[in-house]
């Protein structure tokens, strides 16, 4: 991942949590945490994920305008949807 600044295992986060959190939070560092050398979460302060979350509600809102403009208005019921013949 090409936006991690920095990589520390568990046991490292444990002994520098401080540090950790003070690099996300005033020098708006992303630092992976791994686990037996894989990545496992990601310490990103709170403005870079208000960020994302702004991204993704924007990316709703698009996806959201793309449905309703290409809506032509037919609809199928759950029967047909399941393939019940009863329907």
């Amino acid at each position: 991942m090409d936006t991690v600044t920095r990589e520390v295992s568990i046991r490292e986060l444990r002994s520098q949590l401080a540090d950790v959190l003070g690099r996300a939070m005033y020098a708006g560092e992303r630092i992976g945490v791994t686990r037996n050398g894989k990545l496992a979460a990601i310490v990103v302060s709170v403005s870079d994920l208000e960020a994302l979350e702004e991204f993704e509600m924007q990316q709703d809102v698009a996806a959201y305008r793309r449905a309703k403009a290409e809506d032509d208005g037919s609809r199928v019921s759950l029967g047909e949807l399941r393939g019940d013949a009863a329907s």
